[in-house]
């Protein structure tokens, strides 16, 4: 598997701690720094001070649920979401990625599935930014200027 990380900083946000160490060494294998929160303050938090370049979320958080966390991280963020949890209902599922997530991974997941979707997610957002619009699309769109 192609590993396109290159010091790519993952925001993990789970309140079981088991969970955010486990995807620290999964993910720092694969090249990723990695921080962890514990808290969904915590990780809003760290989104805000150390701007990761992903974030994985847990749906089921005790503080503010993941739907309320990808509203919450929207109004201020277009950072990619991805949501990981044991739920697997089409219905949640959707909800969540009306809320603002990128993508929904259900637990547990393989570790090169995991990467993949991370690698997917940054690929879009470094994309998505780096682009610059062509000038002959210029003309299509009509922001091109015009000439006397």
């Amino acid at each position: 598997m192609e590993c396109m990380t290159t010091n790519k900083l993952v925001l993990a946000i789970d309140d079981d701690h088991a969970i955010t160490d486990l995807l620290s060494i999964i993910l720092h294998t694969h090249g990723f720094d990695v921080i962890a929160a514990n808290t969904s303050e915590e990780g809003l938090q760290l989104i805000t001070e150390k701007s990761p370049d992903v974030v994985t979320l847990d749906l089921m958080m005790p503080d503010i649920n993941g739907w309320e966390m990808c509203k919450r991280i929207r109004t201020f963020s277009k950072i990619p979401i991805l949501v990981l949890s044991a739920i697997n209902d089409p219905d949640m599922v959707a909800k969540v990625l009306d809320a603002g997530a990128d993508d929904f991974i259900v637990k547990p997941v393989p570790s090169a599935v995991l990467i993949a979707r991370l690698n997917m997610l940054l690929r879009r957002s470094s994309g998505s930014s780096a682009l610059k619009e062509p000038d002959n699309l210029k003309w299509v769109r009509g922001t091109a200027p015009l000439s006397s």
